[in-house]
């Protein structure tokens, strides 16, 4: 198999609106795949709908093979979920919480080894409501990653952690990309996706309107023409510039630019 997710004409309304509208894209096995947008582009419906928690109104998705809502509970253990916002029990205490979500695999990783490398060493009695917002997010993606999962999905990886947290996270991310898992990551960061991403979707309005490589989407904004972002920074075009370029675009041109800049195989 030489890909693991594939999204197809996907289209997700909610009470009438439509905020996802024919997005289509396939992510390879082994890659880390961006998606990054505006808020309320449709991001979270989009990875929502891969995770089997949405179902789509049109459209198909597969994730390694299976269809995440028909066939969930065979992708349960294969795939792995940090979600942008985890509540867990205030007096569950984070090694309760780790021992817990590793009984579900056949074969977990080391939750302790886990809590280590993501700077959690000492909290395993600590309870969930006495953790601060960096440590909740640690240990949601300890939570993500200790199936062993074959693809998982970020939604904000590093949402309120420090730079040296930010960084050493990073390092364990590509670290579970060497290993072999595919990882789609959701993110406002742009230094995040240019440092991790070796593909990127943009999402406007509900659309996919690029999907390139963080340095193809940046050349592509230093070559635009027309008016520029305000306060643009000189020098060479940064992956901001193109987001902000790509995102800014009436509804009409966000469309005929994706079907000039995509490359969806």
């Amino acid at each position: 198999m030489t890909t693991a997710i594939e999204v197809r004409g996907l289209t997700k309304g909610y009470a009438g609106t439509t905020v996802v509208r024919d997005i289509s894209f396939a992510v390879k096995c082994g890659e880390i795949f961006g998606i990054i947008g505006p808020n309320g582009a449709g991001k979270t419906t989009t990875v929502e709908c891969i995770e089997g928690l949405r179902r789509p109104d049109a459209g198909q998705v597969s994730v390694l093979g299976l269809d995440p809502v028909r066939d969930r509970d065979a992708l349960r253990e294969r795939l792995g979920v940090q979600l942008q916002d985890t509540e867990l029990p205030e007096r569950l205490r984070v090694g309760e919480a780790l021992r817990l979500y590793s009984s579900f695999y056949a074969a977990p990783a080391d939750w302790r080894a886990l809590m280590e490398r993501l700077g959690l060493s000492g909290k395993e009695k600590s309870p969930f409501g006495k953790l601060s917002g960096g440590q909740r997010q640690r240990l949601s993606i300890a939570l993500a990653l200790v199936g062993r999962p074959e693809v998982v999905v970020l939604d904000e990886l590093t949402t309120g952690l420090d730079p040296q947290a930010r960084r050493d996270t990073w390092a364990l991310i590509e670290d579970v990309r060497d290993r072999g898992t595919t990882i789609v990551l959701v993110t406002h960061f742009m230094e995040e996706a240019e440092r991790l991403c070796d593909r990127i979707a943009v999402i406007g309005s509900g659309r996919l309107v690029a999907l390139d490589t963080p340095a193809a989407l940046a050349a592509g904004a230093g070559t635009a023409t027309g008016p520029q972002p305000r306060f643009a920074r000189p020098g060479p075009a940064s992956l901001e510039d193109a987001f902000v370029a790509l995102t800014s675009r009436p509804e009409d041109e966000q469309s005929t630019g994706a079907r000039e800049r995509s490359n969806v195989r």
